[in-house]
């Protein structure tokens, strides 16, 4: 598969940069996870660590839901894991990679649907910090939050069967 972002041109829209970084980081999530059993996706494979790629899928899957279909879209879609208790990290004793993915794929459907249907300058709070935000600023958000957790995917996928990087 070839890198995507090298395929815009200098006309891309800023929405198309913006969507298209977005994608490659969601997608570089699925590659650092492919080929493991579900066991090895749940695996705490760094001792000081209590982070598995499970986790870290479940974790990306809850903040697409909060940050596109709560704060952007203005939706009450209710939570996927107990925020409070860190469940998406902590408790994934019983995960399975097909189940965990398929939450990630729909959350991440429902963030496609609610980028496509705002402008990148329709603002919105954050209910819980009292910031006003743009669609924008969630998109350059997100591919932040993406490519600091594959940061960590690489080094958990490393630890496990010594996969590095892309």
């Amino acid at each position: 598969m070839g890198d995507e972002r090298y395929t815009l041109t200098t006309e891309a829209t800023e929405r198309d940069l913006l969507t298209t970084f977005l994608e490659f980081q969601r997608n570089a999530l699925v590659r650092k996870c492919a080929g493991l059993s579900d066991a090895q996706l749940r695996s705490r494979a760094i001792p000081s660590s209590g982070v598995s790629l499970i986790g870290l899928v479940r974790h990306l899957a809850t903040v697409e839901r909060w940050y596109f279909q709560s704060v952007i879209a203005g939706e009450s879609p209710g939570s996927i894991y107990d925020y409070e208790s860190d469940e998406a990290f902590r408790d994934v004793d019983a995960a399975t990679g097909d189940a965990t993915f398929a939450i990630w794929r729909a959350e991440t459907e429902q963030s496609r649907r609610v980028t496509d249907a705002f402008d990148l300058a329709a603002t919105s709070a954050i209910p819980t910090e009292g910031l006003v935000v743009t669609l924008r600023w969630v998109l350059v958000h997100m591919i932040d939050e993406y490519a600091r957790h594959l940061g960590h995917a690489d080094m958990v996928r490393e630890a496990i069967d010594g996969v590095t990087g892309e």
